[in-house]
């Protein structure tokens, strides 16, 4: 039996590529920022909570927990880190960083 293909609803988003040098702070790399999200999480919390990271060093991280996300993002060999980052609506996240 042939499953029925049935197309994902459409929706405008903004990819984009990231590159974060890591800040060296003693014999540690640190990104600078925190860590929020996850299959785990709760949306909710998250400032831009539309924001999705698909990928971090050609990883997929679309259907990982808070913690892998962490350990993929902090690992210690890794001083540069490229994340591909999908937002629906440039516009809606404009409006929601001038809110806080």
């Amino acid at each position: 039996m042939n499953p029925v293909y049935r197309p994902a609803l459409f929706f405008p988003c903004i990819p984009g590529q990231i590159e974060i040098h890591k800040l060296r702070q003693g014999d540690n790399l640190i990104l600078g920022f925190s860590i929020g999200g996850g299959i785990d999480q709760d949306p909710t919390q998250n400032p831009f909570s539309e924001d999705k990271t698909d990928k971090v060093n050609g990883w997929d991280m679309t259907m990982v927990t808070h913690d892998q996300a962490r350990k993929r993002l902090t690992k210690r060999n890794e001083e540069v880190v490229r994340l591909l980052v999908t937002r629906q609506s440039l516009q809606k996240a404009v409006q929601q960083s001038m809110m806080s």
